[in-house]
């Protein structure tokens, strides 16, 4: 199975087991050493090997349907139903980008080959047979195209605000799929007990996008970043107060290969 993926960094827990105190011992003995360089390599894969990959995550989720082909029909609400609470990724999301393949543009599809099929398998055939594709921004999970920005520009302009948000918490589970801002507003106001703007049926939203993505056991701040890139939108935290406003940054659109003559 291939992957057409792009990773952030990561931390590589089990790498620095040498701490300055067993340095000094390496020094004065070299027995100590060769015991402590021996419970490096012994633990240091072990540590490695304990986090689990998000390929290995979505592996485990069953797609829960029988369909063949992912299209604009059915794609993005069956991969946002069949994603599942796990320990790696905590939300799974649409970027414009990726929702303008299926309902802008009507040229992503994707044929599954393996039944029963897998969440995994549906994006290995979204990122394999379209301009589909995924990046893990711990701990979400973004299926995007070029022309999407993968970093949410998110403003502090009251720290104690802003520390609040990252202690709060969001809904326990929530589906999102093709949602306006006005809906989403009305979530986060209730769940994060903050005033949101713009208010409903503001024309300031007019220009978000609608907004599709799946979420288990969010923080208030990773709700924030969620929305944000499902709506391309930026985040302005004020005191006792949210703002999003649209992302004026400049994109690229994908590039399509010509269809021979």
């Amino acid at each position: 199975m291939n992957l057409k993926v792009q990773a952030l960094p990561e931390g590589q827990p089990g790498i620095e087991l040498l701490t300055a105190s067993s340095l000094r011992l390496c020094r004065k003995s070299p027995s100590v050493a060769r015991h402590i360089l021996s419970l490096a390599l012994c633990l240091g894969p072990l540590a490695l090997g304990a986090a689990e990959t998000w390929p290995a995550a979505l592996s485990r989720m069953p797609l829960g349907t029988n369909v063949t082909q992912l299209n604009r029909t059915n794609c993005v609400g069956i991969l946002l139903r069949a994603f599942q609470s796990n320990d790696v990724v905590k939300a799974l999301i649409f970027m414009p980008g990726a929702t303008d393949e299926f309902n802008f543009f009507r040229r992503a599809q994707a044929d599954l080959t393996n039944s029963p099929a897998s969440l995994l398998d549906a994006v290995s055939a979204l990122t394999n047979q379209t301009l589909i594709r995924a990046t893990f921004r711990p701990p979400l999970l973004l299926l995007h195209t070029a022309e999407d920005l993968l970093d949410p520009v998110i403003t502090i302009k009251h720290q104690t605000t802003a520390d609040k948000l990252k202690q709060a918490r969001f809904v326990a589970h929530g589906v999102y799929n093709d949602r306006d801002w006005d809906y989403l507003r009305l979530v986060l106001k209730s769940s994060l007990q903050i005033d949101m703007r713009p208010q409903s049926y503001s024309t300031d939203s007019w220009h978000f996008y609608r907004h599709s993505f799946a979420a288990w056991n969010l923080t208030g701040w990773e709700a924030l970043e969620a929305t944000a890139l499902a709506g391309q939108t930026t985040v302005t935290v004020r005191r006792k107060q949210v703002v999003f406003e649209s992302d004026a940054r400049p994109r690229v659109a994908p590039k399509v290969a010509p269809h021979p003559r």
